[in-house]
């Protein structure tokens, strides 16, 4: 690391969150740069682009009061980092890393790019065992496991925000009550959605576990290009130094992503599909790619990350490319969000593709997965017959089909629809209660001790 250089002329132009800069330093891509101005204030910088003249920094503060007159501009000579060590849980910063709850400064042990650092690909093991989140739509259908990254893809207006706090305030793992950590990353949201995460999480009594990143509305647009940084640099030090089992849950990664585009267009970037740079699908695998479990650490790192579809149109590039990064996804519907269902988790698209390694006897229950496979077949055949009752009528099926159209009802407003956390154990309860009301030939993925032990009064 080389020292602190100064550059006190070199502003050409300020535009918006991004400062043009000539290139009178050594400097490198993504160094940690500080801009102030008349008013005396430093700002936190940092390079996002340059050549052998010029050089582009993002300005991860508001410029306003900024002048080009006066301009000095601090290179630190070293990639932006998170210094992190003891006390780390229960305090709230800003996007930056910045202590936000009014507490001391961290006590350093080591600081830590924010980029990340890279891990050998044989380093990393497969991710199993089972995380229990108190929501049944995860736990008992798509069963989130450690070291898996599972987005959840929500719409404007559903209640996306309320099933983040309440995951974070109530998951755990299975069997264990210390050794879990939740790092939660609020990205471009309000004043009033961040003193509902904060609140939610106090008066559940999970704050203490938590690391709380708060990047508001109102705070830089080049700011949340690094707050989900941040909070994954935290979850790294906790899992993989302090041996902690981390989940990590990123709210709002569309927010992340349009302040992509917008910085992205400052630059005079080619765009992509709609606006979006044309490295978008990199960009995000950078940050979902920050999970899994590494040989030789006794902590893991899970990811679930949340983003809102806009027009609720799941082909976006939002949630197409997260899709082909990540493991699954849980899709939120409005149409069960109006009847009053919470969460309204659209069972049919949503899909865990690790759970069976987190799973079975094991994990959760021997007669987990056979349940979980049963309700899905039994829940499909419900969805197909309230097509046919919409074409003849209900007057118009048999008994057999009747039975099923009560069934998706009840499947909907006793299983998925919950008012507070359930345990697994009483999602599993509820689920084979509901299928006593369902012919005995028509459930072929259990078995006959499965149906003696479960279904028969």
């Amino acid at each position: 690391m080389r020292p602190d250089v100064y550059a006190d002329d070199s502003a050409l132009r300020l535009a918006g969150p991004l400062l043009f800069a000539r290139r009178s330093v050594m400097a490198g891509l993504g160094e940690a740069v500080e801009i102030s101005g008349a008013d005396g204030l430093a700002r936190l910088g940092r390079i996002a682009a340059l050549d052998e003249e010029y050089v582009t920094i993002e300005v991860l503060e508001s410029s306003a009061g900024l002048a080009l007159e006066n301009l000095r501009i601090r290179y630190r000579g070293a990639p932006l980092g998170f210094a992190l060590g003891p006390g780390l849980l229960g305090r709230v910063f800003d996007g930056v890393g910045r202590p936000r709850d009014g507490g001391p400064p961290l006590a350093a042990r080591r600081e830590r790019p924010v980029a990340g650092l890279p891990y050998n690909p044989v380093m990393r093991e497969a991710p199993r065992e089972f995380i229990e989140t108190g929501i049944t739509a995860i736990d008992l259908l798509n069963s989130l496991v450690r070291g898996q990254k599972l987005p959840i893809f929500s719409g404007g207006g559903l209640p996306h925000d309320r099933l983040a706090a309440q995951i974070a305030a109530h998951a755990r793992l299975r069997g264990a009550q210390r050794g879990f950590a939740i790092v939660f990353a609020g990205i471009g949201v309000s004043h009033e959605t961040a003193e509902f995460f904060r609140a939610t999480l106090e008066a559940s009594g999970s704050l203490e576990r938590t690391v709380l990143f708060l990047n508001l509305a109102s705070d830089s647009s080049t700011q949340r290009l690094l707050a989900p940084r941040f909070a994954l640099t935290a979850a790294e030090y906790l899992a993989f130094e302090e041996g902690l089992h981390v989940l990590t849950i990123l709210t709002d990664m569309t927010n992340y992503c349009e302040a992509l585009r917008e910085v992205s267009i400052g630059l005079g970037e080619l765009p992509g599909r709609k606006g979006y740079p044309g490295y978008l699908y990199s960009d995000l695998a950078a940050i979902y790619e920050r999970a899994g479990r590494l040989r030789g650490r006794s902590g893991t790192l899970t990811q679930l990350p949340i983003l809102t579809m806009p027009a609720d149109d799941i082909g976006h590039p939002v949630p197409d490319l997260s899709g082909y990064i990540t493991e699954g996804q849980i899709v939120l519907d409005r149409e069960l969000d109006r009847r009053g269902v919470f969460p309204p988790v659209k069972l049919l698209p949503s899909l865990s593709r690790l759970m069976k390694d987190g799973i079975g006897a094991r994990g959760t229950d021997a007669d987990h997965p056979a349940l979980a496979n049963q309700l899905y077949a039994s829940y499909a055949r419900a969805v197909q017959t309230r097509v046919l009752a919409a074409v003849v009528g209900e007057d118009g099926l048999q008994d057999q089909d009747r039975s099923y159209l009560a069934f998706g009802t009840r499947f909907e407003s006793e299983l998925l629809g919950q008012s507070g956390p359930r345990a697994l154990d009483e999602s599993m309860a509820i689920g084979w209660r509901l299928l006593r009301g369902l012919p005995r030939a028509d459930l072929a993925r259990l078995d006959d001790e499965q149906m003696k032990r479960y279904l028969e009064p």
